[in-house]
């Protein structure tokens, strides 16, 4: 049996439009289009803007090319539009949206408690961190306070969930440059660190560890074992990074002066984390608003001189180091006691009363189908992730079920200086910068 396809239609293709994100040439854009571009988010006057265009005004023609998107040059699926003359990008234009999975309207469908099972899909790469700030905000609605150990192991989690972040940026932020063999140990590091996190949660990765009143379970007999094992092996292996990517000439000439940015710049489109520290200005949510007992720990903030990506992965690397001390800290001032707060209203009952206790069994049922209720009233913890600051913002209207749930992720309001890290640096350098970012897509996209 044959089957025949009629043939396509002769004559020119129509061109489609994407509408108001499509990025349109220099010489087409409107004052207005350039405006918002370049002007409005940085505070920039018309005149100043009008200014600007007229200094960078291309001579020849100039080229639109799409870069993305594509996992992994793009770190997810990212696109961006850029506006080249020759191998000049001119302007740049991010475009999101490819991966919406509507996680916060999903979150207000789901009880308090079944809430950590979702935000921790937002941001993979550090799953703990969107786990931590979603129960802090709960726990300032409800007013109640954790246990002592259940805050520290909060610390401990996190920071070893840092540390793997730090690793996997380490390890794809080479491969994008061409320094293979630094994917091959920076994963090798971060496989010692899922490792340590799956003894505890159970799972690598999306762990549902960190929950409202505490944590899911205590730590495991033998945990010191798996940290110190780790704190051990780590040194020696970023004193390779060090040989390998420091001392390299070409590697610091692909990063050193690539995609700059001022602080003033970063103030102005909200940027935080290792960027907003790579420009000299010395921010860390953990010393300067402390939450947990960073109050209680000794560590320095990283900062950097020149806002450039060397400036950007050199932080990165020094905070591995910074998280190493803070674990170490947690190691010898963790207390005894109870992991959750000890509330019925909050709490499920221990697992071994169940199949003793007809209560028990009740209570168990019942705080896992309907939730605990939460007072009326509105709240906004931010807390500091590896790229930056994350915010949970939930507002209650007495039910067991948040009324409105929003996230405040960093990768999201980052990738807003794509457009001025890329202006005026070649195409070549785009992976380079994207990478300097470290965006995780999830998380814009949530």
């Amino acid at each position: 049996m044959t089957t025949t396809h009629d043939a396509p239609p002769s004559g020119p293709v129509e061109r489609t439009s994407e509408g108001a994100q499509e990025l349109t040439s220099a010489e087409v854009a409107s004052g207005a289009e350039r405006l918002r571009e370049r002007g409005a988010v940085l505070r920039l006057s018309e005149s100043a803007v009008a200014e600007a265009t007229e200094e960078q005004a291309p001579d020849d023609e100039t080229m639109l090319i799409n870069m993305g998107p594509q996992h992994p040059s793009t770190h997810g699926v990212l696109r961006l539009m850029l506006e080249l003359q020759g191998e000049t990008v001119l302007r740049c234009k991010p475009i999101i949206g490819y991966l919406h999975t509507g996680m916060e309207r999903t979150g207000e469908e789901l009880t308090y408690l079944q809430g950590p099972t979702n935000v921790t899909r937002m941001d993979y790469a550090s799953p703990l961190f969107t786990e931590l700030a979603f129960s802090l905000t709960v726990e300032r609605l409800l007013d109640i306070e954790v246990p002592e150990r259940a805050v520290w192991i909060r610390m401990l989690m996190t920071e070893m969930n840092r540390i793997s972040s730090h690793l996997l940026f380490m390890a794809t932020n080479g491969m994008d440059l061409g320094a293979v063999s630094m994917m091959l140990y920076g994963w090798r590091e971060r496989e010692e660190t899922l490792r340590f996190l799956q003894e505890v949660t159970g799972l690598r990765m999306n762990h549902n560890y960190i929950r409202p009143g505490g944590v899911a379970a205590d730590l495991p007999d033998g945990w010191r074992d798996g940290v110190m094992r780790l704190l051990d092996m780590l040194p020696e292996r970023l004193g390779e990074y060090d040989t390998l990517l420091n001392q390299q000439p070409i590697w610091r000439e692909r990063l050193q002066g690539i995609g700059t940015i001022t602080a003033e710049e970063c103030l102005a489109l909200g940027v935080t984390g290792p960027i907003l520290r790579s420009t000299g200005y010395d921010w860390d949510l953990r010393r300067d608003m402390p939450y947990l007992a960073f109050d209680e720990v000794d560590f320095d903030v990283v900062v950097g001189s020149y806002g450039d990506c060397f400036d950007r992965y050199a932080i990165r690397l020094a905070e591995i180091h910074e998280s190493m001390k803070i674990v170490r800290q947690c190691l010898e001032k963790m207390p005894k006691g109870d992991y959750r707060i000890q509330d019925k209203k909050v709490t499920p009952p221990p697992r071994a009363r169940i199949d003793e206790s007809m209560e028990a069994l009740i209570h168990h049922f019942k705080i896992f189908t309907e939730g605990f209720k939460v007072p009326e009233g509105e709240a906004y913890v931010a807390i500091e992730s590896p790229r930056g600051e994350l915010g949970c913002y939930i507002v209650s209207d007495g039910s067991s079920k948040p009324y409105r749930m929003h996230i405040r992720g960093p990768s999201f309001v980052n990738i807003q200086s794509l457009p001025h890290l890329m202006h005026g640096g070649l195409v070549a350098d785009g992976v380079a910068i994207i990478s300097s970012v470290d965006p995780i897509l999830g998380e814009v996209d949530r």
